[in-house]
């Protein structure tokens, strides 16, 4: 490739990227939406975090796609503390301090 046709795929993905967000900012921003709409747009993150989440647990990389049981224990104490205490924080923390702990004591 040469680099015209570098700057021009750039310029393309910046122009359609800017043109995807203003589609959902510039268009809707000052608008109210409906409340059934709303009341979907709530179960977004619950429906797109374990979808990035599943991967990295079940097929991680560092182990070269097999199941690792410490990731698969911090995954489940992760579940728990965000289960039982509603704490999303409280959750993210909790599962690496048990990542880490069973591969500081299982290696």
């Amino acid at each position: 490739m040469n680099d015209e046709s570098v700057w021009i795929v750039i310029i393309t993905l910046g122009i359609g990227t800017y043109l995807i967000r203003y589609s959902f900012l510039g268009i809707l921003g000052g608008r109210q939406l409906p409340e059934w709409l709303l009341r979907h747009l709530r179960y977004v993150p619950v429906a797109v975090l374990p979808g990035l989440i599943a991967p990295l647990v079940v097929w991680p990389t560092a182990t070269g796609g097999s199941p690792d049981p410490a990731r698969l224990a911090a995954a489940g104490v992760a579940l728990l503390i965000g289960a039982w205490f509603r704490s999303t924080l409280g959750a993210i923390f909790g599962g690496m301090a048990a990542l880490y702990l069973v591969q500081y004591y299982w290696i």
